[in-house]
């Protein structure tokens, strides 16, 4: 039952993982949008 569990474990970390690799990127390019348009 505990490689069940850790099976689903890894399944969760690698897909919330591959979610940063571009979520990250993209709140920076909005953050920095934001940021310019404010400095204007």
């Amino acid at each position: 039952m505990a490689s069940q569990d850790m099976k689903s474990a890894n399944s969760t970390y690698d897909k919330f993982i591959a979610t940063l690799k571009w979520s990250v990127p993209l709140l920076a390019v909005i953050t920095l949008l934001v940021v310019v348009l404010i400095a204007d």
